[in-house]
């Protein structure tokens, strides 16, 4: 998957910006504050519909304007697309592809790419919900089926919680849960079962990626963890299914009471460990840095696995946050396989004058080779 032109208008600080990407390597450099950052949400926009930093559309679009546009063209499978998205001040986004209109339940794996940005340093050590967040962008991906399904279970996960606190007020209601916690456990079983075949595979591939990284020293290892589960592993959907079922059950009283749901994907956790220690508790700040650069590679390759294609991979200022050793290995391994790719740095002398790195300059909105 390759990205060929990038076109924004009154997206963020950008009137009009029209940029030709390399295959490989492009690489943004400015002072803070510049606009840089601004072209890799862009792009995440396009690919997921949403921005990693803002929940508020309207953020994105120019002030003193009531309009925006992305719009990206882009060849997957050796297939040429055209990608437009058009927000509006208090209206919905519209998404339209290769000239037709598209909801947002469609957007998720036309332009598939992986984010690493400072945040996600944070990843093993932040909160659950980094880290569900995490693998779940991962999977809607490659999934229009999971998307939607975690759409759902969202939407059944509030209209329960409403029900819960009815039920503080009127026990009368108390029947209705059974309708309710039979489509959440169903839900919740497609969902966790997914989640764990995924990270399955993950740790697989990021386990070999870090042995290499450490020198052959360590060993790194990701589990998912069901929340309030501690016995052998659930391996199917009817494993799932029966569990939830019981749970929900089981916990009822306390979720009236709370008001709240407290079984169920929304919940869940992903633990690291290396050489069986845990990441989290343990592991010193270099350790999980790597670990997260591991994972992040593993990503790549899942993606092709599952896609036939390498994601688009946007670095928005983490390689300050690299060693020279693991910086200068991480772009050798993204020109060796033809990864396109997008790099925001304040500092150029962070990188040498490769054949396949493309600069650029941006300043003030402008962006300049």
């Amino acid at each position: 998957m390759k990205i060929d032109l990038l076109t924004l208008y009154n997206y963020r600080n950008y009137n009009n910006l029209n940029l030709k990407l390399s295959s490989n390597i492009n690489i943004f450099t400015g002072f803070n504050a510049q606009g840089k950052t601004n072209i890799i949400e862009a792009i995440y926009f396009s690919s997921l519909g949403i921005s990693h930093r803002t929940r508020t559309e309207g953020d994105l679009i120019l002030w003193g304007k009531d309009e925006a546009s992305i719009n990206v063209k882009f060849s997957k499978r050796n297939i040429n697309s055209i990608l437009k998205i058009i927000l509006k001040k208090n209206k919905r986004k519209e998404l339209n592809f290769n000239g037709e209109i598209i909801k947002q339940k469609d957007l998720p794996g036309l332009l598939t790419m992986i984010l690493f940005s400072p945040e996600d340093l944070m990843l093993i050590k932040g909160s659950p919900l980094l880290r569900r967040r995490f693998i779940d962008i991962e999977l809607s991906q490659i999934s229009r089926i999971y998307y939607n399904e975690l759409v759902q279970y969202n939407r059944l996960l509030l209209q329960r919680n409403n029900l819960l606190k009815k039920i503080r007020e009127n026990k009368k209601l108390i029947p209705m849960l059974d309708t309710w916690d039979e489509q959440i456990a169903k839900t919740a079983a497609f969902i966790v079962e997914k989640r764990l075949r995924g990270i399955e595979k993950l740790s697989k591939l990021a386990q070999k990626i870090h042995y290499e990284i450490s020198q052959k020293m360590e060993i790194l290892n990701i589990r998912y963890n069901i929340h309030n589960y501690k016995n052998e592993a659930l391996n199917s959907f009817d494993d799932l299914f029966n569990f939830y079922i019981q749970a929900l059950s089981k916990y009822r009283d306390n979720d009236i009471y709370r008001g709240s749901t407290s079984i169920g994907p929304h919940r869940d956790d992903i633990d690291f460990f290396i050489n069986d220690i845990s990441l989290k508790s343990f592991g010193s700040q270099g350790q999980q840095r790597s670990s997260v650069l591991s994972l992040k590679l593993a990503e790549l390759e899942f993606l092709k696995l599952e896609t036939g294609e390498y994601p688009i991979l946007l670095l928005d200022d983490v390689m300050s946050e690299l060693d020279t050793r693991r910086r200068e290995n991480l772009l050798s391994l993204l020109q060796d396989n033809n990864v396109q790719t997008l790099i925001t740095a304040t500092d150029i002398h962070l990188f040498n004058a490769h054949p396949k790195n493309k600069f650029f300059k941006v300043e003030k909105g402008i962006v300049s080779e």
